[in-house]
């Protein structure tokens, strides 16, 4: 797969556990979603099996990822929704290079543009899902799940 990935990618750096990496982080998420993740991060962060990466283009902070040691992807956040298919191609190599066996993510039909990237490099629909809510939840055009329990 890696040798496939091309397009467009974000520069990365580690996420730290800092008050003011959080607040950017909820921030993201409050924006996107509507709600705070702050518990989910602090979680993530301090997850031994898991990696948290703030996402940059050029000098500008432009969303967050996590990936497994089980070379799972999410969540991720972009704060531009024409954004969240380089943050996937970000989140692939990331998985690739963390030497996975293999690679998955939680990706919402909504984001049409993120499931053609997934097709495009030998990704397959395995298990659909299907979320239904009584009112309006977040943009998928800027968010991939992790999973639908740690919603």
């Amino acid at each position: 797969m890696i040798d496939r990935l091309s397009g467009p990618q974000f520069k990365c750096a580690p996420l730290g556990e800092d008050a003011s990496t959080l607040a950017r982080l909820a921030q993201a998420d409050e924006r996107v979603l509507g709600v705070s993740r702050q518990k989910h991060h602090r979680y993530l962060i301090n997850d031994s099996r898991t990696r948290g990466f703030s996402l940059y283009d050029g000098d500008d902070w432009a969303g967050y990822v996590y990936v497994d040691a089980g070379g799972h992807i999410g969540p991720v956040a972009v704060l531009q929704s024409g954004a969240a298919t380089t943050a996937f191609r970000t989140a692939l190599r990331l998985a690739v290079e963390s030497g996975a066996p293999q690679v998955s993510a939680f990706l919402p039909g909504a984001g049409e543009a993120v499931l053609t990237t997934a097709l495009e490099h030998g990704m397959r629909i395995k298990f659909p899902m299907l979320l239904m809510s009584s009112r309006d939840f977040g943009s998928w055009a800027q968010y991939l799940p992790r999973n639908p329990g740690f919603m």
